[in-house]
């Protein structure tokens, strides 16, 4: 499996590179001669993002699908944030302070199991909340009411 190293090796080689020889890297790389039209610096960047995909994989089939979606228009949720098991999240709410300890199977605060983040903040408030939103992962964190 190639390294930074390799990546950095292989744009320093194509940026030493004539049309000539990044059209043969192209053909090599992606199976067909590239459009005419195309500058050296796009067939580079191109040719470089190949290297890549191939030595650390290319995107995941979730962002393939956002990214066909958006081109055709449409909106895209952000996927929920991944939070590491261990993780503490802590909370201020009118005047008292909120620990919750990220576990494999949920959530737990004050030694009671919740499976998501969104049940802790309705049982903090007492009304429904985005329990991300509220944690302050995605977007600004609710305000005291």
């Amino acid at each position: 499996m190639a390294d930074n190293t390799d990546i950095a090796a292989r744009w320093a080689e194509l940026g030493q590179m004539d049309r000539a020889a990044l059209r043969v890297a192209w053909a090599e790389a992606f199976g067909d001669a590239p459009p005419h039209f195309l500058s050296m610096i796009f067939m580079r960047k191109a040719l470089i993002w190949h290297a890549q995909c191939r030595a650390f994989g290319g995107l995941t089939t979730e962002v393939k699908r956002a990214l066909k979606s958006v081109a055709g228009g449409m909106q895209v949720r952000a996927p929920a944030p991944v939070i590491k098991t261990g993780t503490q999240l802590v909370r201020e709410w009118n005047g008292r302070r909120y620990q919750v300890e990220v576990r494999d199977d949920g959530f737990l605060m004050n030694g009671d199991h919740y499976k998501s983040l969104s049940a802790i903040a309705l049982q903090i408030t007492g009304t429904s909340w985005s329990g991300p939103r509220f944690f302050g992962l995605n977007g600004r964190a609710g305000t005291d009411a």
